[in-house]
């Protein structure tokens, strides 16, 4: 099952871009994912990694240039498509992820995350968990255990703790200690919370200790960690497959030590 588009249908409302699509709810090929929800194409964050999603985009003539991309649309009709799927999943939805190609807590963007507590809500109503991960600010909102459901999982992406660097390569998303305030915020609540520490940089990027990062992230539950990908600067790093290795060892050790559930993705360790 893939996401499916309607043509020729961008709108813009009240300065807001719009998209209409087909469906919504669509099985994801992403080897730690189920069922996923991308409500909004595009990301206003403007990751320079680049971007995986953008790249993908771009090929199929989604996007058509890294601005456009930037200048988001919200799939105006993704609550009325995700009453009737619903229905129609329910019975094999393990969980739903958002977001895979966008960010549902999109940094500054009010209107993404009202939409995106809005889908949140109309899941956990059908008794469907949700995991989300985010580079902008998880919202309080969800604190609530009577609008949300408590096996719902929160994460962020984190590859750094240096804000020089957060500005380079993710220069419209939320600062990095504001990202961790309110991830371990729901998680002092009693959310399972996790970090998504890919794309992790090589010292061609930035020089950084890992094991600072995995103390400041100790406090979660669970860490994915993945190499740098889609860019020749980082296979310039002189034995990058050893670098990840020793990085893959590292951060597997500091989680059986931390009771920290553990996750590598694939290509990471070779």
């Amino acid at each position: 099952m893939k996401e499916g588009y309607n043509e020729n249908t961008d709108l813009v409302i009240d300065d807001l871009r719009t998209i209409e699509r087909k469906s919504l709810l669509y099985l994801s090929e992403v080897e730690y994912g189920d069922f996923c929800i991308n409500h909004v194409e595009g990301c206003s964050h403007g990751c320079k990694y680049p971007c995986y999603a953008y790249l993908t985009k771009k090929r199929f003539n989604k996007v058509s240039s890294y601005e456009d991309w930037c200048k988001y649309k919200v799939v105006s009709n993704a609550l009325e498509l995700l009453e009737k799927e619903i229905k129609k999943y329910k019975k094999i939805i393990k969980f739903v992820f958002l977001s895979f190609s966008t960010d549902p807590f999109m940094y500054g963007q009010q209107q993404v995350c009202d939409l995106t507590l809005k889908i949140i809500e109309k899941l956990n109503s059908n008794g469907i968990s949700c995991t989300l991960l985010t580079k902008g600010i998880l919202s309080p909102e969800l604190d609530n255990f009577h609008r949300f459901s408590n096996t719902n999982e929160y994460g962020v992406t984190l590859v750094s703790l240096n804000e020089s660097f957060r500005a380079e390569y993710e220069p419209n998303a939320a600062k990095l200690e504001d990202r961790l305030a309110a991830l371990e915020y729901l998680h002092s609540s009693g959310y399972k919370t996790w970090v998504s520490m890919e794309p992790y940089p090589t010292p061609t990027f930035i020089e950084q200790d890992l094991m600072e990062i995995l103390d400041a992230i100790s406090f979660v539950d669970k860490i994915i960690f993945g190499r740098w990908n889609y860019s020749g600067k980082s296979s310039e790093f002189p034995n990058s497959k050893e670098y990840y290795n020793d990085l893959a060892l590292s951060v597997i050790d500091f989680c059986k030590r931390n009771k920290i559930e553990c996750y590598i993705k694939e290509g990471t360790q070779t």
